[in-house]
């Protein structure tokens, strides 16, 4: 027994960690973080291309907790915004984290919205949303600037500082969290692990990998051995800061088109009490296109070659071309704002910094609708994880940890 106990020591020290995750963003964080509640002892190392924390897709959103009153009752997003939502708020008061649970309403500008209105009605209470309808009058008397022919008041929404968050999961999670460690290649082996080598030619082993990498999950995935069966084809979400942030008291959304994943043009008066205006959706060109200026051909040459961005090109042409539209045209984005806010003029919008949601995409063109998290050998990947990801990190956070340490108990 006394020798047993000595070979499984040699063996677990040839590895740098039990768990090895890619990608520093809240998600790769929260797993991190939850790995290590759930298993004390586990060793986790997380590698992130960044100098920091949360530089993409988590530290360039509004900062919005979602309630989940979009999502289809018994979908990964709802069930994980819905738990997710209760558990941020518990987390950035229990330390310290400036947040705020403020409501939002959800206002319907035409009368072509209002069956879409009342779906939501139904949908929010399916998923144990406090949802509650408001006429003109009432939508007035919570916005006095907003315009509307009904509304709803969902309760639960709140806003928080989620680069706080992220860095809050790497501190508390105790994980060997190494920045500027950019992931060049992987050799995966179902028999011992995961060798990844960094830009900087240092290799990292771990007995178990596990993919959070965002805007670059699936080309991860491909350098692990495993195909994703589907591509990252990035959107851009264009911001702007509302110059006059007294015109709102708190947040205000259109209500969403079903046959596509974004919410439309909203305002969300954040923590610090400016208002974000936006986003758009166009699509990027490349994986951290930020403006139009930044081109990257291998990326690009990626997405277009791939299938299914041909297909949402034709089935959502009409769509794509209004958000052209307002990406290259101030009047034309202002007029959308107007819509929910009448006194907005373009000089009440100055530029803010733009975001890239990191859509997964299928061969037939469908935009995956819900959280994707697949497995491989010795392999977790976190394929399909937009917004609410941030307000479900905490769950999705578990699910993937529960993953990597199912995969680790059985090797």
């Amino acid at each position: 027994m006394h020798y047993r106990s000595r070979e499984v020591v040699q063996v677990r020290s040839a590895y740098d960690c039990d768990v090895l995750v890619i990608g520093g963003g809240i998600v790769g964080l929260s797993t991190a973080y939850a790995v290590t509640r759930a298993a004390p002892g586990t060793r986790v190392t997380v590698l992130e291309k960044e100098q920091g924390p949360a530089r993409h897709q988590t530290g360039r959103n509004s900062g919005v907790i979602h309630s989940g009153v979009y999502y289809r009752p018994g979908s990964l997003k709802a069930r994980y915004a819905v738990r997710g939502a209760a558990e941020m708020v518990k987390f950035c008061a229990e330390y310290d984290i400036p947040h705020a649970v403020t409501g939002k309403l959800i206002v319907a500008t035409e009368k072509a919205e209002l069956p879409r209105l009342h779906a939501l009605v139904q949908r929010g209470r399916e998923n144990g949303i406090p949802v509650r309808e408001l006429g003109p009058a009432q939508i007035i008397e919570a916005e006095p600037e907003v315009r509307g022919l009904a509304a709803i008041h969902v309760g639960t929404t709140g806003v928080c500082d989620y680069g706080a968050v992220a860095r809050q999961l790497g501190e508390a999670s105790g994980a060997d969290i190494r920045y500027g460690a950019d992931v060049v290649r992987i050799d995966r082996r179902p028999d011992l692990g995961a060798a990844v080598r960094t830009a900087d030619g240092t290799i990292v082993r771990g007995r178990v990998l596990v993919n959070c990498a965002g805007l670059h999950c699936d080309e991860t995935a491909r350098l692990a051995g495993d195909d994703p069966e589907m591509r990252i084809v990035p959107f851009r979400g264009e911001y702007f800061t509302l110059a006059r942030p007294e015109l709102m008291r708190g947040l205000v959304y259109p209500v969403p088109d079903p046959a596509f994943p974004f919410l439309g043009v909203h305002l969300t008066r954040g923590i610090d009490g400016s208002v974000h205006v936006g986003p758009n959706a166009v699509p990027a060109l490349a994986r951290e296109g930020y403006g139009w200026g930044v081109v990257r051909p291998r990326e690009l040459g990626a997405t277009l070659s791939w299938p299914g961005s041909w297909r949402i090109a034709r089935r959502h042409w009409r769509y794509g071309a209004g958000e052209l539209r307002r990406s290259v045209s101030k009047a034309a984005f202002t007029e959308a704002v107007r819509r929910l806010l009448p006194a907005v003029t373009p000089d009440d919008l100055l530029p803010a910094a733009a975001g890239v949601r990191a859509q997964a995409v299928l061969r037939d063109g469908t935009l995956v609708d819900d959280f994707l998290i697949k497995e491989g050998p010795r392999t977790v990947h976190v394929l399909n994880a937009p917004s609410p990801a941030a307000t479900a990190s905490l769950p999705i956070g578990r699910e993937v940890a529960r993953r990597a340490l199912a995969a680790l108990a059985a090797n």
